[in-house]
């Protein structure tokens, strides 16, 4: 059980959160030579302004926040009711790792038949990092696919199911949009997989978003609740079984799922939620360290705030169901140290549209460096 720290009974945003544009340094290689211009920081952030804090949020009368949570952002909300109950510097943007697999799988839940059967091949086994064993001349179907994105992190099987939405741009331009219109204006995906690539990002709030979007599906639901699943085998290599690697689904009474991640520049992120007494609960990290506190006794702990934190105070923000209308400016912010300081584009009621496009052409310019991604053996290292 961790300690309790004091904490404000509110927090105010500062005029200018340094984070908010870009992830910090170092960057990963993968993120090539030259930084790509920061997405348009929103102002007010989207889910209300007491979220554009960089430090806590949280509502008058509030128990203390945990001690222990070293994670640069995070974020606890109701699930159902999408109240924002206490967050940290919640649009503070990271690298997200392996739990930007959440977006592809949100795309690929929206575009493929799950009974589709794809064939694997020799790129798909050459990808970088964690990869769930599929193998060249194999057949897979979607849903068996999404089983090793979800419970073993594979990156071999985000490229078979990149390939079959059309190739990795492609797939990374359906990202970006969905993304966009869900309200996730921190994310910019590089890579389906969630390794390092140019101009990635996203933040605790757009975690947050991801899962309860992803949540809502009922295949998703069942595959992040799965232990173990069968998968079949290649050529002479016969099936296995996969193993899901979520800890709180371990460790935690009542875990509905959550996705860890975790690459040198990204550091540890996670994503999961629980449900307790009838009440569901969404926490999401980014940038966190295993020690002195592991992410998931982090996890844990802040889920266990959420369930105690009292129902008659009010929530500090929202998750949004679709991307906010407003014609208020968005504000540029500095980059980050070693990084360009360029003004972003202000919004209109069709901002993030034409900032979706934006990125797109962005993207297109940094499928070069995609191949050298940065090494992801584990999404948790060191976790058994």
């Amino acid at each position: 059980m961790l300690a309790v720290a004091a904490g404000p009974a509110g927090a105010q945003a500062p005029p200018v959160c340094h984070d908010h544009a870009a992830p910090p340094g170092p960057a990963a290689v993968e993120e090539g030579p030259t930084p790509m211009a920061p997405l348009p920081v929103q102002d007010p952030a989207v889910g209300g302004p007491a979220l554009g804090s960089c430090d806590l949020a949280l509502p008058a009368g509030a128990p203390a926040v945990p001690a222990g949570i070293d994670a640069a952002g995070w974020v606890v909300a109701d699930l159902d009711s999408g109240a924002v109950l206490a967050a940290r510097d919640a649009h503070g943007r990271q690298r997200p790792a392996s739990t930007l697999k959440l977006l592809t799988t949100l795309v690929v839940l929206d575009k493929l038949p799950l009974d589709q059967v794809v064939t694997g091949d020799l790129t798909d086994v050459q990808v970088d990092g964690s990869r769930a064993g599929i193998g060249p001349g194999g057949t897979y179907s979607v849903q068996q696919l999404l089983s090793g994105l979800l419970l073993n992190s594979g990156n071999d099987t985000a490229h078979a199911l990149a390939r079959t939405l059309g190739g990795v741009p492609r797939t990374l331009e359906l990202m970006q949009q969905r993304a966009a219109a869900m309200g996730a204006l921190d994310t910019r995906p590089a890579t389906p997989s969630g390794l390092d690539g140019p101009g990635m990002s996203t933040s605790a709030y757009d975690l947050a978003l991801l899962f309860r979007a992803a949540l809502r599906n009922p295949t998703f639901a069942e595959l992040t609740q799965t232990r173990l699943v069968q998968f079949p085998g290649f050529g002479t290599h016969a099936g296995f079984m996969l193993s899901n690697d979520d800890p709180l689904l371990r460790s935690y009474d009542g875990a509905l799922g959550g996705k860890t991640g975790f690459t040198d520049a990204a550091r540890h992120t996670f994503v999961g939620a629980a449900k307790r007494d009838g009440r569901r609960i969404v926490v999401a990290l980014v940038r966190g360290e295993q020690q002195p506190v592991r992410m998931v006794a982090q996890a844990s702990a802040l889920l266990d705030y959420g369930f105690a934190m009292p129902t008659g105070l009010a929530a500090v923000g929202t998750l949004v169901e679709q991307a906010p209308v407003t014609e208020t400016p968005t504000t540029s912010s500095p980059g980050t140290p070693g990084g360009p300081a360029g003004v972003v584009p202000e919004s209109s009621p069709l901002g993030w549209v034409i900032a979706a496009l934006i990125l797109v052409v962005g993207l297109a310019t940094g499928v070069g460096y995609i191949v050298r991604r940065a090494r992801e053996t584990k999404d948790d290292p060191g976790q058994k």
